[in-house]
């Protein structure tokens, strides 16, 4: 579209970023339908994301980190933090080094859901990585872990430019 093609090597980084954006819209098309089946709106789904990435990490998020990452108020934030715990999809725990500060997981009844809506795709994915050899899942896996970062960075740099609602 907007990259020249006149190497093969134009030609293939062209496709490569073509199929990322069709991959990451399918990939949000299949969010928004697990979202719409269990009434979440998309921040609910993006803060689950949240939640489920930082328990992976083995380092559970807080409130206040869960709205930094959305770029919402703490008002905000307690509120959906209380919706989605009211559904079951998490809930709160307090810190054990630090009991003053509250730690967010996902709920076994959010990852239930999930588990079953998502178990079709993962075996999809399972299939697709199979056909890979372990050298070339690393060479993805690094080309994936700096695109990830590439967009965040990018993300975070047009969150800083845009004035929130009441600064203009």
């Amino acid at each position: 579209m907007y990259r020249r093609r006149d190497t093969r090597r134009d030609r293939l980084i062209a496709e490569i970023t073509n199929d990322l954006r069709r991959y990451a819209a399918d990939a949000q098309h299949v969010g928004h339908a697990f979202a719409g089946l269990h009434g979440l709106g998309p921040t609910d789904l993006q803060a689950l994301i949240a939640v489920m990435d930082a328990e992976l990490q083995d380092a559970p998020i807080t409130p206040g980190r869960l709205g930094e990452q959305l770029s919402l108020s703490s008002g905000s934030v307690t509120a959906l933090i209380d919706r989605l715990e009211r559904a079951g999809h998490i809930h709160r725990d307090r810190d054990t080094a630090d009991r003053r500060k509250v730690l967010l997981h996902y709920g076994e009844r959010g990852a239930a859901i999930a588990m079953e809506f998502f178990r079709p795709l993962g075996q999809r994915t399972d299939a697709v990585m199979a056909d890979f050899t372990d050298d070339e899942l690393e060479t993805v896996h690094r080309f994936m872990t700096a695109m990830s970062t590439s967009v965040r960075q990018h993300r975070d740099a047009v969150r800083a430019e845009t004035p929130r609602r009441g600064d203009v």
